[in-house]
């Protein structure tokens, strides 16, 4: 900003006004009529500059300009104006989430679709992560089948059950011996802080078990291992045939095609939508700002949702085209987000 006097801010300003609206690169005739008071000369002299300075970019020699991914960066944090969304963007928010009833699902799907419908790109909502709970007892129970049970029971209540088939000939002081030593490592810790640990000692010979008894601990990890109550995660998608309206991405597929191999790959956009667990209300991420979009041109917008507690526990937000219309989309987010947060609040 220090870098650009008054009217190098007016014509920056106004070309990313105009490409927002349009999508099509600026010229100067174009901010001519729009009403910049000065010749075309003049206006193309300063569009070179800004050109220069890496927040303009033309498409073709003779072509206008566009603002480049840093150049919406310092629009959005510079110029742009955020308040609260419209009142009938707000009317439709507060209807459709206070009448998706009070089934936790239901509340998410009906923010991710809402999202997609008002924004125009499509809707990310991301389920709670659930903290894993600490282990309070684990055993091996043998059966009468070749099979043992593995019993494990957390510090909240919950018991988990698996099979283990047995090898034949295994005494039964080995059952005792691997649930002894399991009981000692987990208690009072989550069993993915002490698999990696325990795990390790046994690949050491650390562990002081036999063999037999080693093997069954190996397999009760791996009944357990991602099986607990509560871990499963979910990330809502909807409106993904949105990305392929804009005129620009009509022109590129292979852009849309890896921004819907982006969204396929679930675990990054859990990771992007996780992050806003550390910021203090919307995040926003243009183009290649972020590793995953780096040249599907996308920015995303994403707001993190509460509990009743005022605890984070997911986020919500809308991928889309770079020219998103981010005065309206940011404060729509944020408002949905804080909506969700109130319908579960009240839930709760």
């Amino acid at each position: 900003m220090q870098a650009l006097n008054q009217r190098s801010r007016d014509i920056f300003k106004q070309i990313v006004e105009t490409y927002l609206e349009t999508g099509e690169p600026v010229g100067s005739r174009t901010l001519s009529k729009a009403g910049i008071a000065l010749s075309a000369a003049s206006i193309r002299n300063v569009m070179a500059d800004l050109t220069d300075l890496g927040l303009l970019d033309a498409p073709h020699i003779s072509a206008g300009r566009m603002p480049t991914h840093a150049g919406l960066r310092l629009f959005v944090d510079g110029f742009l104006e955020l308040g609260e969304p419209s009142e009938d963007d707000r009317s439709t928010i507060d209807t459709r989430i206070s009448s998706s009833g009070r089934d936790f699902e239901g509340v998410l799907q009906e923010a991710s679709s809402l999202l997609s419908g008002l924004a125009g790109g499509a809707g990310l909502v991301s389920s709670p992560k659930h903290e894993e709970a600490s282990v309070r007892h684990v055993e091996f129970v043998p059966l009468s089948t070749g099979e043992a049970l593995c019993v494990l029971v957390t510090e909240k209540g919950d018991v988990e059950n698996r099979l283990v088939r047995l090898p034949e000939g295994l005494p039964k002081t080995a059952l005792i011996e691997a649930g002894n030593y399991l009981a000692t490592r987990l208690k009072g810790r989550t069993l993915h802080e002490a698999a990696a640990e325990i795990r390790d000692e046994i690949a050491q010979r650390r562990a002081q078990l036999d063999s037999a008894a080693a093997d069954l601990v190996e397999r009760g990890l791996a009944q357990w291992s991602g099986s607990l109550p509560g871990r499963d995660r979910s990330l809502i998608i909807q409106g993904r045939a949105n990305l392929l309206d804009d005129s620009q991405a009509a022109e590129d597929m292979e852009r849309v095609r890896q921004l819907f191999e982006v969204l396929e790959r679930q675990r990054g956009l859990l990771d992007i939508l996780d992050s806003t667990r550390e910021a203090d209300g919307v995040r926003l991420f243009i183009g290649s700002e972020n590793s995953l979009f780096p040249l599907s041109g996308s920015s995303v917008i994403v707001a993190p949702y509460m509990n009743a507690s005022k605890q984070v526990i997911g986020a919500l937000g809308v991928i889309g085209p770079t020219r998103l219309n981010y005065a309206r989309v940011i404060p729509m987010v944020d408002y949905t987000a804080r909506m969700v947060s109130r319908v579960l609040n009240d839930r709760d």
